[in-house]
């Protein structure tokens, strides 16, 4: 992401509307059509403004204890129709109940919980995150 670890800022991702605009910039210069979007971490300060505005444009959406939930609200989460995976490991007590109490919020969502692994579930438990979501692409149109 721009400006985190040793990735340089980039103006535009300053605020929620240009981390949209970047997102988009991103999935228009790969070419990508209804891609699937992953977002762990710190990336859902880029992943939720564009799901929100632009979530008919998502083949799916799986959410890994993201910030910035609580930026939303229900009502804004409730118009979302884009299948959703929320995604956690169950020794994430800081980030991901607050990430599940937003979120269950999205329609079309359903929950993987991965137990024995922390908040980057995917590096703790790999083989069950990796089962969790070929699970969910398998299941998308």
């Amino acid at each position: 992401l721009p400006g985190y670890g040793d990735s340089p800022p980039v103006e535009m991702a300053v605020t929620a509307q240009g981390r949209k605009t970047f997102l988009d910039h991103i999935f228009q210069e790969l070419s990508m059509q209804r891609p699937v979007l992953v977002s762990p971490s710190m990336s859902g300060r880029f992943s939720l403004p564009f799901l929100l505005a632009h979530g008919d444009r998502l083949a799916g959406f799986v959410p890994i204890a993201p910030v910035g939930t609580k930026d939303y609200t229900a009502e804004q989460y409730r118009g979302v129709q884009t299948p959703t995976l929320i995604l956690y490991g169950d020794r994430d007590t800081g980030l991901a109940p607050q990430a599940l109490q937003n979120l269950q919020h999205l329609p079309e969502h359903r929950v993987a919980v991965l137990p024995g692994a922390g908040h980057a579930c995917y590096l703790d438990k790999p083989e069950a995150f990796h089962q969790a979501l070929l699970g969910f692409l398998r299941q998308l149109k």
